[in-house]
């Protein structure tokens, strides 16, 4: 399982546990027992990567966070910090799970 560890100032994907302390951002954790260790907004269940895809799609904090009522604004601007540093790595999380990506690594009819 792939999740981020913090080494030094930048954090990568590892195939190590991670506590949430590690992470330096107010609103921001990692749980190896919630979406895979994948970085979420705490208390919640939304990825860090849900919210960089509405970014991307052109959406700005305040829509993001009307399209998400359970979170706050600081909650939204602070996803949205992480993600701008650390774009490469939350971009990869994105791209794996993509409906293409998916539907290629998990067949109809197989599982």
């Amino acid at each position: 399982m792939l999740i981020f560890v913090k080494e030094g100032d930048q954090l990568k994907y590892m195939k190590k546990t991670m506590k949430p302390q590690e992470i330096d951002y107010l609103h921001i954790t990692a749980d190896k027992s919630i979406c895979g260790g994948r970085p979420i907004i705490k208390g919640t269940r939304t990825a860090v990567a849900n919210i960089a895809g509405y970014y991307l799609m052109g959406f700005t904090p305040e829509e993001i966070q009307r399209e998400l009522p359970h979170l706050n604004l600081s909650q939204v601007f602070d996803a949205l910090a992480f993600y701008l540093d650390h774009r490469e790595t939350i971009d990869q999380e994105i791209e794996q799970d993509r409906e293409e990506v998916v539907s290629r690594e998990f067949p109809a009819g197989k599982y």
